[in-house]
């Protein structure tokens, strides 16, 4: 039904719950998700039982309607629910995307230890199913994004389903430089500390008792990227972390390692690129040599897809701004660039 309330047209709509929901599942603790709901939507609410009203605006009060249904569908999946869940499910409906939140935020890509991994976000959500699609994917964005996380995850479920033969994670390691002969201690002990992030991944997702024997059969490779040289990889999931710091020479050869069977996945942040001497960055120029070539795809992710805690993606969002304001300061001082043309048409 609809209401004339100080000359605007608003709706008033009940949804039912169904009785197989928790309302405090629902509403949260202390009501604590109804409060995150009354302060997205511009909609009065009031919950007497399993009936909850909802009076504004019909566009708001469609979704208040559409959050409460993706949140039901969400407690059916025997998800725990949490602040941080409605307001990604907030996040998706205001971006208006035909997917459903609730189809996002349940799909289980790996289990393990009654933990299981799934995307967060809409990005993450499309950058495994072009993993799943793509023979090669470029996860493209800040820290915290889950590029790497994901990707491992992805790997471990095709190991898993045996649809590969062995899992190769690899990074450059730009800090010790390429060669590590300088570095004290075995070849494991010098390579550890630029692998470790990798290696944290794999525990969370393998039990940690396996993981050294899988590593020793070969099953699990983990390199400097460095090592890769000269070798075919068939029937391996590889995955290139940090590929900022690649220069784009070592990106053509790593991505001419790719064997039959074999699927590549490269993530990286173009922002945080280390190499010295202002060596370009193989990752900052790739899309534009392989944006048309068949089975490859390119996700970006932003400090929206952050999954850290909620101050890292303000801290990553805010330092785009300074990037970007500072960027606009120095073209504004150089003044326009001339194109070659407008160079060629001035009086000599």
């Amino acid at each position: 039904m609809t209401d004339t309330n100080s000359g605007d047209l608003q709706t008033r709509h009940t949804v039912v719950v169904p009785n197989s929901i928790n309302m405090v599942s629902l509403l949260g603790p202390g009501d604590e998700f109804l409060g995150i709901l009354e302060g997205a939507f511009a909609v009065e609410l009031h919950v007497r039982g399993n009936r909850i009203t909802l009076r504004g605006e019909p566009g708001e009060v469609a979704l208040a309607e559409r959050l409460l249904d993706e949140l039901i569908a969400i407690i059916r999946t025997g998800q725990g629910m949490t602040d941080e869940t409605v307001e990604r499910v907030i996040d998706m409906l205001r971006a208006e995307t035909t997917e459903k939140p609730a189809d996002v935020l349940s799909l289980n890509i790996l289990s393990n230890r009654g933990r299981s991994i799934r995307p967060k976000t809409l990005n993450q959500k499309k950058y495994v199913d072009a993993i799943d699609k793509h023979t090669i994917t470029f996860g493209i964005g800040p820290a915290g994004t889950g590029k790497t996380y994901l990707a491992m995850a992805k790997a471990v479920q095709a190991l898993q389903a045996k649809n590969i033969n062995r899992i190769i994670l690899t990074r450059p390691a730009v800090e010790a430089g390429e060669s590590l002969g300088y570095l004290p201690g075995t070849l494991s002990e010098k390579i550890d500390p630029y692998l470790r992030p990798l290696y944290d991944a794999l525990h969370d997702m393998i039990d940690p008792d396996t993981i050294p024997k899988l590593m020793a059969a070969g099953t699990i490779e983990v390199a400097p990227l460095a090592y890769m040289r000269g070798r075919s990889l068939n029937d391996s999931f590889i995955i290139l972390d940090e590929a900022q710091n690649t220069t784009p020479e070592q990106m053509k050869m790593f991505l001419t390692r790719l064997g039959f069977g074999s699927k590549i996945v490269v993530t990286g942040d173009v922002t945080q690129v280390d190499l010295p001497n202002g060596a370009k960055s193989g990752l900052r120029i790739i899309e534009g040599i392989l944006d048309e070539v068949e089975d490859i795809a390119f996700n970006r992710l932003t400090s929206n897809d952050v999954v850290r805690h909620r101050l890292v993606g303000k801290i990553v969002a805010a330092y785009d701004e300074f990037d970007a304001e500072s960027q606009a300061r120095i073209e504004g001082r150089q003044g326009p660039t001339r194109t070659s043309e407008q160079r060629s048409a001035e009086p000599r």
